[in-house]
């Protein structure tokens, strides 16, 4: 049986991933509907895209005609039925919550067409986890985008015990077309290969300033100026989400159960406050608007 081409796409959740995600879709050349349960979440995502597209006119790296054409592409409907109905894939980019994921999985496999991918942005989360919530587990996975995801080349595309090698060619053809470069996980493993790195990195950054070897600051020059990264660890935390890296981390430990998986009283300490990085305003740094 042939497949056609992934040419419609339906992202679930229109936060900062989910909408990103949407318009590199866009931008090479799909039709995208990106929905969300939140209206003010929705209304953020419109003006990202209309300011983006813009911003890509004025520095002369799009002409005014190819950016409407962009823009007509991507739509923000509030209703996940007439997002979805005709998706050739659905990326879910929602909160790292499993029961929430496998409510909105078992949602879509009614709504979707047959021949629909279901993945998964999640790093963390199992898509073997999420696909007996469906009646095509053959057809789930996850596809994994970095943050931000107009800008981060890389995705992992991960092949569960239930995905089939239909599911996963089809995936690399449509990472390539939106001008990424997938890697291929042949077997599900917690945290991915980036993740389970970058952990490592984060882990033992928040342990030194627990245990007062040095401050968050100095850690950060530290990694910048010696390892070379782009970025601390600590200026990292806060563009992917103090919050978001709070609830990978019980997540896991609810998994678990192992107190090494619970998160360091600074994550928790900045969660409660709600410091939770550059989408508060505050975090181990503070931005402006």
């Amino acid at each position: 049986m042939s497949f056609p081409e992934i040419k419609e796409v339906c992202v679930v959740g229109a936060g900062n991933m989910g909408h990103q995600i949407g318009l590199c879709c866009a931008l090479a050349g799909c039709t995208v509907r990106c929905t969300d349960v939140d209206d003010a979440t929705l209304a953020r995502a419109e003006k990202f895209a209309d300011s983006y597209l813009e911003a890509r006119v004025s520095k002369g790296k799009l002409d005014v005609d190819a950016a409407g054409s962009v823009r007509n592409r991507i739509s923000f409907p509030p209703e996940i039925e007439s997002a979805a109905s005709n998706a050739d894939i659905v990326i879910e980019a929602i909160i790292e919550n499993l029961e929430l994921k496998k409510r909105l999985f078992a949602q879509l496999d009614k709504i979707c067409p047959e021949h629909c991918i279901l993945s998964t942005n999640s790093s963390y989360i199992v898509s073997s986890k999420i696909a007996p919530a469906t009646g095509k587990p053959e057809r789930v996975c996850n596809l994994h985008f970095f943050n931000p995801a107009l800008v981060m080349r890389l995705v992992e595309v991960v092949q569960g015990p239930h995905t089939s090698e239909e599911t996963v060619q089809r995936v690399f053809s449509f990472a390539k077309k939106i001008n990424k470069t997938p890697i291929l996980l042949k077997k599900e493993i917690y945290g991915f290969v980036v993740n389970r790195i970058l952990k490592a990195i984060l882990d033992e950054a928040l342990h030194l300033h627990d245990i007062g070897v040095a401050d968050y600051h100095d850690i950060d020059t530290a990694v910048v100026d010696a390892l070379g990264h782009p970025m601390g660890p600590f200026r990292l935390l806060d563009l992917v989400g103090v919050d978001l890296q709070y609830q990978v981390c019980m997540e896991r430990y609810r998994d678990t159960g192992d107190l090494r998986d619970m998160p360091s009283p600074l994550l928790v300490e900045k969660f409660v406050r709600k410091e939770w990085g550059r989408k508060s305003g505050v975090g181990f740094y503070r931005y402006d608007d």
